[in-house]
């Protein structure tokens, strides 16, 4: 693969915590529209890996690069343009509890540089249908399950069309039902925009339905799990 068409590139890599070492000699490497597993016990270092993603901890390394960007000299001042052309799904949602659906996405985008009404309206409209969450959109966060919540989030990550969409744990608070739609609904992103997503999760059939590659964290290492054999 040519390197232009890879989203996440990295080569030798390692993630650290302060002066703790959480994962080192990492090597990942992910192609545009392709989905990839984090697999891993609590505490090996899933999450912090995808927060060197998207800048909120450091990376050293050989090759360090996101979306043609090298992490390892990435100013606070360019973080924000990066992270626009990402879509983040967090573990515990982070929404605004105080405001309904809509105003919640209408919050991101105003933040993100959409500066015209309609445009915005529009926009959570297409991504609120796309979750199927549309007729929810008047009412507070607090009033919607979990797994509308978790739809909610991840509309909210689809806002800017992100070329990469990052999602932690976003089944493990969910039942089976819902972690399934959840699960399709990124899938169907990863189609639609032809985004990379990337999940972190324990649960280890997601990738027989929707199938990527799986690495494990373990042992202070990443390692690229055999593909399943065809039977």
């Amino acid at each position: 693969m040519d390197a232009a068409e890879y989203t996440v590139k990295y080569t030798d890599a390692c993630v650290k915590r302060g002066a703790h070492t959480i994962l080192s000699n990492v090597n990942l490497a992910v192609g545009k529209g392709q989905m990839v597993y984090l697999t891993g016990a609590v505490g090996t270092g899933k999450t912090s890996l995808l927060k060197t993603i998207y800048g909120e901890l450091p990376c050293t390394g050989r090759e360090v690069e996101v979306l043609g960007q090298d992490m390892r000299h990435m100013g606070t001042r360019k973080l924000p343009a990066l992270r626009r052309k990402m879509g983040i799904v967090f573990q515990d949602f982070q929404l605004l509890h105080d405001r309904d659906v809509q105003a919640n996405l209408d919050f991101v985008l105003r933040a993100t540089g959409w500066n015209k009404r309609k445009e915005r309206e529009e926009r959570v409209s297409e991504v609120l249908e796309l979750v199927g969450l549309r007729q929810h959109a008047r009412k507070r966060t607090y009033e919607l399950s979990g797994g509308e919540q978790q739809r909610v989030c991840i509309a909210r990550a689809l806002l800017n069309k992100p070329s990469i969409i990052l999602a932690d744990e976003p089944t493990g608070n969910l039942d089976s039902e819902n972690g399934e739609l959840t699960m399709a609904l990124l899938d169907e992103a990863r189609r639609q925009y032809h985004a990379t997503v990337i999940v972190s999760t324990h649960n280890t059939l997601w990738p027989d339905y929707f199938p990527g590659d799986v690495y494990c964290c373990e042992g202070g290492h990443l390692t690229l799990q055999p593909a399943p054999e065809n039977n």
